[in-house]
Parts: C-alpha cells; sequence; structure tokens
C-alpha cells in the first residue's frame, strides 16, 4: 500500500514539473517572436538643457561697433559710469580742476548737481567737464546747428546732348544756351557730335564746334573729358564739367588786374 502511494506521488511530481517547464518555455518563445518594445523608462525624451546663446553676424557686429562709435562722440551725459580711474576734470565755467579720482569726481556731481561729459577721450588721462544740464542742452543745439550749416556735397549729374556736324548757327546757339543752363546748375554735360556725311567737309569742324561752345561760358567751364572720336572715327565725344568755386575766384583775381591795366 505504501509502495503504490509513492509511486503516485513520484508521477504526480513529475507531472507537475513538466506542466511548469512548458510553460516556462511558451512565455520565452513568445517573447522572442513579438517585437521588442522599447522600455517607458528608456523611451521618455530626455529633457534638454536649455542655454541661451546669442546669434552671431557680421551685420550685428557692425551695427553695435557704429553705435558705440557713436555714442562716444556724442556729446551726451555719461551719469556715474566713469570707466577710467584717473581722469582730466574742467568745471562749468572751463577752469582745469587736473587729475581727480573717479570717486571724487562723482562726490562734485553730487554736490553741485552737475552733470559729466566727455571732451577728449582720447587723451592720457581722458579730458571730461562738469556741466549743468542747461549747458549741455545749449551746447546740443549749436552742434546741431553747426551740423546743418555744413555743406553737404550734392552728386554730379550728366546730361547728355548729341547732334549733327552740319547743325546750323541758330539751332547751335539754341543748343549752348541750354548748355550754359545745365553748366550753371552743376552738371556735367556729354556733348557727342556726329560727323556728316559731306566729303568736303574739314576734320577740325567738331573742334571748332566745342571749342566754340566752352567760348561762350568763360570761368565757368572746362573740359573734364577732352574731345576723342568714337564710333569707330563717325562721331567726336567732349564732358564739360563747371568749374569749380575756388577756381572762379581765382580766375576772377587774375583778369581784375588786367582789365585794370587795360
Amino acid at each position: 500500500m505504501a509502495a503504490l502511494f509513492l509511486k503516485r506521488l513520484t508521477l504526480q511530481i513529475t507531472k507537475t514539473e513538466n506542466n511548469c517547464i512548458r510553460s516556462c518555455w511558451g512565455k520565452y518563445v513568445v517573447q522572442k517572436m513579438a517585437p521588442a518594445q522599447p522600455s517607458p523608462i528608456a523611451s521618455a525624451p530626455r529633457p534638454s538643457c536649455l542655454t541661451y546663446a546669442k546669434a552671431f553676424s557680421t551685420e550685428d557686429t557692425r551695427d553695435e561697433q557704429k553705435k558705440k562709435k557713436k555714442d562716444d562722440t556724442a556729446f551726451s551725459n555719461i551719469g556715474r559710469k566713469i570707466s577710467e580711474r584717473i581722469i582730466h576734470v574742467l568745471d562749468e565755467q572751463g577752469n582745469d580742476l587736473g587729475h581727480m579720482h573717479r570717486a571724487t569726481v562723482i562726490r562734485l556731481m553730487d554736490e553741485r548737481d552737475l552733470r559729466l561729459v566727455r571732451r577728449d577721450p582720447g587723451a592720457e588721462p581722458p579730458k571730461y567737464q562738469l556741466l549743468t544740464g542747461a549747458q549741455i542742452h545749449h551746447e546740443r543745439l549749436r552742434l546741431r546747428e553747426l551740423e546743418k550749416a555744413k555743406p553737404r556735397p550734392r552728386p554730379t549729374l550728366t546730361k547728355e546732348l548729341t547732334f549733327s556736324s552740319n547743325i546750323g548757327q541758330r539751332d547751335l546757339d539754341t543748343k549752348t544756351k541750354q548748355i550754359q543752363q545745365w553748366i550753371e546748375k552743376n552738371y556735367r554735360v556729354q556733348i557727342t557730335v556726329k560727323k556728316g556725311k559731306s566729303a568736303e567737309e574739314p576734320e577740325s569742324k567738331t573742334e571748332d564746334i566745342f571749342n566754340q561752345i566752352l567760348q561762350t561760358m568763360p570761368g565757368r567751364a572746362t573740359f573734364s573729358s577732352k574731345p576723342q572720336p568714337i564710333r569707330g572715327g563717325k562721331a567726336v565725344m567732349c564732358v564739360l564739367r563747371p568749374l569749380s568755386r575756388r577756381k572762379r575766384q581765382c580766375l576772377q583775381q587774375l583778369r581784375g588786374p588786367q582789365e585794370e591795366t587795360l
């Protein structure tokens, strides 16, 4: 009886072990055949470390340099931002206070209610002046008026005129007047004279026309480009320009004594 019980117990244990092995093997095979699932921890996006970086551009650098240069040359109150330790100081009356420590300058500004402006940043040490707010305002207005009074060079424009060497005297006089008006307005005038088809026309006729036009404007115009052939010799071109103010004054001074002697 005991032997039969042991036999059944052995069979039951063997069957249980086989079931366990089969179950574990089946799960292993299913996991191998199924596509791999990413781990929730591994697939989680990593938080990026955000840092501020200023974009670099050559244009931005040039703009900053221009702005800095403008600020350095501008006449304005710099406040308490004195970068130099020792500076040369003038008071509001223009009196020389000598070299002073920036802390002393700031104390003077507070005691006398004054502002500090740059006078000569390139000096050694840099030169500054203490001024009142009203003095700074009047100085800005004065500098603005001086800037407006500066003569601004205008771009030189060129007018073009073309006609034939067979032109009549009346038409030539009309074109000469037009050229004179342009010269008075400080225009350059490019004149092109086409040679006539007549074989009897002298070679110097076109140059004579240019000289005739120029002689009507003594002391006012000259050749910027002397007559030269173009278009394979079929035309001659020159450029007239107005004389500068200095040259006009010199010519007038030279003509004065000559007219007195006459």
